[in-house]
């Protein structure tokens, strides 16, 4: 399995309506994608004016994550609904293999 992690901020009044967007328009759209296997989200207000998202999908193989983000696999795929809301993200996603240790 390998997780990929990217960061994202809003201000703080725009979170609520990202968090949304990505529950019902942005991560249900990647079920499309053979060998996604889905996405933990992580929120934190980051005690300024801004809140913090961590998304971390989980996918198959690297082809899977180059189907998503195209042929370098790193670049950051962003939502262009969602690119409105965000005040900075990361350009590019780090990648780990993993296991799940219940």
């Amino acid at each position: 399995m390998i997780m990929r992690i990217w960061h994202g901020w809003t201000r703080r009044e725009d979170a609520d309506t990202y968090h949304a967007m990505l529950q019902t328009e942005i991560l249900p759209g990647l079920h499309r994608i053979n060998g996604y296997l889905g996405t933990h989200v992580l929120r934190r207000d980051s005690g300024n004016d801004e809140v913090e998202f961590i998304t971390i999908t989980t996918w198959d193989s690297w082809d899977a994550i180059r189907e998503f983000a195209g042929a370098d696999g790193t670049t950051s795929v962003i939502y262009p609904k969602a690119h409105e809301l965000l005040t900075r993200f990361d350009e590019h996603s780090e990648h780990y293999e993993g296991t799940w240790v219940p």
